[in-house]
């Protein structure tokens, strides 16, 4: 008798997702508040970035001289783009200079980088509504989305590492960026479940391109390519394109059994606004978010080491697993994304100029033959007392200390922080830092009065909030150089 196939079970994330995005009420003013921040600040950091030739040559359209009815509007440019390109130039951008938001748990990522679809559907709906005579998207609306996409992302990493199985945590961003624009696209939640099975089922890059001896710009635009293809795949939904129920869970063919070591992937804890209230922001330095202490540790060191550096002996870095798996590097670093992530290298240069800027990153600045000789001269240990804080969904420490030895015998204090500038525990003495970080990035862009002009917007919530968005981006179109 011929065995008939039974159609399987939907696997429950995709449901708990989908429901989620559509139907989940965010009421934490506290959330909406820090997106507020997260939205200038990520700006920002996309505004710097223009001023590297490697990150704007990958940008605009595909085709030269493309032109798009309604298109999406690039920040710190005069492109207007299809949303696909659109979010893969805003999500390039706001990504180049390792400078936006951080999510740390047992797999890492930058909940921002889902800013690029985000901004560049919005973008685009809010126009396409406004020919259509109907209501534009809102700010408010932009920040709802944003709070959506953290919490899948950030949830989705507390538990479930990709980096343990040598994935890239972008894929968490092509599925976070997938069910919430396939919403603002106007999708149901069948469809968002029909684009999160396709973001699954394109899986995610290697983690190649982010260690050595192979580390390179692609880490970079890695998350501009995932937050444009999830829009891609949410507009592929709301057009009718079929989705798959088990993408996951499909015995020997799903993501679980051919990428996850045959682990069951767990969404731990109900999605709200947890990771947006608790995110961490990168205010002082453009460096890997595992080594923000250290360079805060560093420069503040930096008047007990200035003109000593000669008589320096030995370096002590006390730090956590996490740091000495992604960012302990020994011998050449080859160039800007090998350099940002090298705990060695952000140190020394903390301790060299008190200072730590993108320029250091530089090939210029990195033949300074001061930096390796610092680098030969440290030592990492683990504290795992830092490491389980690291892990402690009350704390989320990302500890170090460091400590200088001279040839004499003396040694520096030995300089700890537990928790950056960024994190949710010193948010009140991050906000006039994060300002200062947002005017200086976009002084690198704007003229005086433009500069002014956006600043009267960006920190007026209550405005901000009900801006149409459409208005809200041609704010960022430079009116001169």
């Amino acid at each position: 008798m011929e065995k008939v196939q039974e159609k399987p079970v939907a696997d429950a994330i995709l449901d708990e997702i989908a429901d989620y995005v559509m139907h989940k009420e965010i009421l934490s003013e506290e959330a909406f508040k820090t997106a507020h921040y997260v939205l200038i600040d990520t700006l920002g950091c996309g505004i710097l970035a223009l001023n590297y030739p490697e990150c704007t040559k990958l940008m605009g359209p595909i085709v030269p001289g493309t032109m798009v009815p309604n298109g999406t509007r690039v920040p710190g440019t005069s492109y207007v783009l299809d949303p696909v390109q659109g979010a893969f130039n805003i999500g390039a951008m706001i990504r180049w200079l390792d400078y936006n938001d951080t999510w740390l748990a047992a797999e890492w990522g930058h909940p921002s980088d889902n800013l690029g679809g985000i901004l560049a559907v919005a973008d685009y709906v809010s126009r396409e509504r406004i020919q259509k005579g109907q209501d534009p998207v809102t700010v408010r609306e932009v920040l709802e989305m944003m709070i959506k996409a953290h919490e899948i992302q950030g949830i989705l990493a507390l538990e479930n590492s990709l980096n343990r199985v040598g994935l890239d945590h972008v894929l968490y961003v092509k599925v976070a960026t997938a069910a919430v624009v396939t919403k603002m696209l106007g999708g149901s939640k069948q469809e968002i479940i029909n684009a999160l099975s396709h973001a699954w089922i394109d899986n995610s890059s290697l983690r190649t391109y982010r260690h050595a001896p192979n580390t390179g710009s692609r880490k970079s635009w890695a998350a501009g390519d995932a937050t444009s293809r999830g829009v891609r795949l949410a507009m592929m939904a709301v057009k009718g394109e079929m989705g798959y129920e088990t993408p996951l869970s499909a015995p020997g063919w799903g993501f679980q059994d051919v990428l996850f070591n045959k682990q069951e992937l767990v969404l731990p804890q109900p999605l709200n606004s947890y990771v947006m209230e608790n995110v961490l922001f990168k205010v002082s330095f453009p460096a890997e978010f595992h080594a923000q202490t250290a360079a805060e540790a560093a420069v503040d060191l930096y008047p007990q080491v200035k003109g000593r550096l000669d008589e320096i002996d030995k370096i002590t870095i006390t730090t956590h697993e996490s740091a000495i798996r992604i960012i302990d590097k020994q011998g050449p670093l080859y160039n800007p994304a090998d350099r940002d992530h090298c705990i060695q290298y952000i140190t020394a240069v903390g301790l060299i100029k008190g200072t730590i800027t993108a320029e250091d990153y530089e090939d210029w600045a990195a033949a300074d033959p001061m930096i390796d000789q610092l680098r030969e001269k440290m030592v990492l240990t683990e504290n795992e007392a830092y490491t389980k804080d690291y892990l402690d969904p009350d704390k989320r420490s990302i500890a170090n200390a460091v400590q200088v030895h001279f040839h004499d015998g003396t040694v520096t204090d030995n300089v700890e922080y537990e928790y950056p500038l960024g994190h949710r525990f010193r948010r009140d003495e991050a906000m006039p830092a994060l300002r200062k970080k947002y005017v200086n990035n976009l002084a690198t862009k704007y003229s005086k009065k433009q500069l002014q002009e956006i600043e009267e917007v960006s920190y007026d919530y209550k405005k901000l909030s009900t801006m149409k968005v459409n208005e809200f981006m041609e704010l960022f179109v430079p009116t001169s150089v």
